[in-house]
């Protein structure tokens, strides 16, 4: 039986390291919004019965329109972003109720997902509390102090960069995040927040051109290759 999972997107970041003149998720790719790509990729997965976005209150309600205008139904709820990305996520879990399944994760500005990846995700979270994607690293890694200078060199055998959607069952990301918030603690990703409560996280192998938009370069990339 084909294993179905609600998505929790998060598009309220600043975007920093980006244009700062634009907002990043609604740059756009062919005349679509980047986060409108992303949203349609998830959208047209089977196995995604609902998704929750995130996006700053001052975003709300372009993103409404725009969801109403590309028939975007699985889209049921739309919800304010926090300060950080973790925050955002946090703000989507609590608007989940009822509710005991797989919850995927997906950052708004990664249009290029695939449906086989999201499939192959779900297949995973069996024995395990979540499956994340990844790559292993394959550049020289080098540590260094605040001056760029290198105290010594990392094996970089059994490190792996990782991407998102990441898939988890809801009770043990929610009760990550429960205990996260109580704590004040923060993390870069989702799952080490479940690592944190003694969650078992399982990495499979992601994709290359599962690219996270953060800076211009990354912009142009995309571009080119969803000409592909």
């Amino acid at each position: 039986m084909r294993k179905t999972a609600r998505a929790i997107v998060p598009s309220a970041g600043l975007g920093k390291r980006f244009d700062p003149s634009s907002r990043k998720p609604f740059v756009e790719i062919t005349g679509i919004p980047v986060l409108i790509h992303t949203l349609k990729k998830l959208h047209d997965a089977e196995s995604i019965t609902e998704i929750i976005l995130v996006l700053r209150e001052q975003d709300m309600n372009r993103g409404r329109k725009l969801i109403e205008t590309h028939n975007l139904h699985k889209v049921k709820r739309v919800v304010p972003g926090g300060k950080e990305r973790q925050d955002s996520v946090y703000n989507a879990l609590m608007h989940v109720h009822g509710y005991d399944g797989l919850v995927l994760i997906h950052d708004g500005v990664r249009p290029l997902i695939s449906a086989q990846l999201i499939e192959r995700l779900l297949n995973e979270v069996e024995g395990v509390d979540g499956v994340v994607p990844g790559l292993p690293v394959k550049e020289t890694l080098k540590k260094v102090d605040t001056d760029g200078m290198v105290l010594s060199t990392v094996k970089r055998d059994t490190l792996w960069s990782i991407q998102t959607p990441q898939v988890f069952t809801f009770h043990i990301i929610k009760e990550a995040f429960d205990k996260a918030h109580t704590d004040g603690f923060y993390a870069t990703d989702d799952a080490a927040l479940v690592e944190r409560i003694g969650g078992k996280i399982k990495i499979i192998a992601g994709s290359p051109f599962n690219i996270k938009i953060t800076t211009p370069e990354d912009f142009e990339i995309v571009k080119s290759l969803n000409k592909l």
